[in-house]
């Protein structure tokens, strides 16, 4: 099957913040679009590695020991195993891309923060 779209498209057709929706899957992973606004739990992802690419806005990966902050046409990969948690002061737009079976918090389950999978747009 053919994927193709148009990203602000995909951006605008969600508003909460959090909830990661697919637009695309490839050998295993999924791209995925994601609002964001304030600081999102720590957790970490122990079997896999996770890419965010700014899309709009400003944001942030902390670390443990130390934090890289983005902006547009920015990335960092989180390498598998390493704590972090993701932050913006404002809001912004972030794709990701991960394996598909990823759970967004990883290692914690979170009431309010842990998204359901799969969620395509």
């Amino acid at each position: 099957m053919i994927q193709q779209g148009e990203i602000d498209a995909k951006f605008s057709a969600f508003s909460e913040h959090w909830r990661p929706k697919v637009i695309a899957s490839l050998n295993g992973q999924e791209m995925k679009v994601v609002k964001v606004q304030g600081v999102f739990p720590w957790h970490v992802h122990d079997a896999c590695e996770e890419m965010f690419l700014v899309w709009k806005g400003r944001f942030r990966v902390e670390f443990r020991d130390r934090i890289v902050e983005m902006g547009p046409g920015e990335y960092v990969v989180v390498p598998r195993g390493v704590e972090h948690r993701t932050a913006a002061d404002t809001e912004a737009e972030v794709i990701i891309f991960e394996p598909a079976e990823t759970r967004n918090t990883g290692n914690v389950v979170d009431e309010t923060f842990t998204a359901p999978q799969g969620v395509k747009i």
